[in-house]
C-alpha cells in the first residue's frame, strides 16, 4: 500500500470512496455528483486529498482517502488544515489504512508549515475517536465549538 495525493487523473478511484463516504453520513447514493463537488475541489485547489492504494493482480485499488481544506489560526499567524474527510473502504478496515491516511495529513502540515489539523466526527462514531486518539490526536475540552447553517 502507498499513499499518494490524488489529482485529477484520480478522480475515478475516489469519487466512489468519496460517494461512500457521504452514504455513511447519511446522504443519498449520487457519484456523479461526488465526482463533480471533488474535480471542482481539485480544479480550483481547494482542498489536498491523500488516496491510498494497493498494488494487486488486477491493478490498483483504491483503499480510503482523506481530504483536508485549508484555514488559518490568527492568533498563531499560521496555517491550519481542516481534516473534513476520512474514508475506509470497508473490507479493509481495521488494516492499517486510516492511521497511514492520518500519518500523511500529519506529514502534510509538517510540510506546509502549519500550526496542525483539526477534525469534527460523529458523537456516536467510537471507533473513528478511537484511532485519532491513537494517532495522538488529543479532543478538544478547552473551545465550545458552534456552526450556523444557512
Amino acid at each position: 500500500m502507498h499513499i499518494k495525493r490524488a489529482t485529477i487523473s484520480d478522480l475515478d478511484d475516489v469519487a466512489p470512496l468519496f460517494d461512500a463516504y457521504r452514504q455513511f453520513y447519511g446522504q443519498r447514493p449520487d457519484l456523479g455528483a461526488a465526482r463533480a463537488f471533488l474535480d471542482e475541489r481539485l480544479r480550483r485547489d481547494e482542498s489536498v486529498i491523500f488516496l491510498a492504494v494497493a498494488d494487486g493482480e488486477n491493478g490498483a485499488e483504491a483503499l480510503g482517502f482523506t481530504q483536508l481544506y485549508p484555514s488559518f489560526s490568527s492568533v498563531s499567524l499560521k496555517r491550519l488544515w481542516v481534516l473534513n474527510d476520512l474514508f475506509v473502504g470497508p473490507s479493509v478496515r481495521r488494516g492499517g489504512v486510516g492511521r497511514r491516511l492520518l500519518d500523511r495529513a500529519r506529514d502534510w502540515a509538517i510540510e506546509t508549515g502549519a500550526k496542525g489539523l483539526v477534525l469534527a466526527t460523529a458523537v456516536d462514531n467510537s471507533k473513528a475517536q478511537a484511532l485519532y486518539e491513537s494517532c495522538g490526536w488529543q479532543r478538544d475540552d478547552e473551545f465550545q465549538h458552534y456552526h450556523l447553517f444557512v
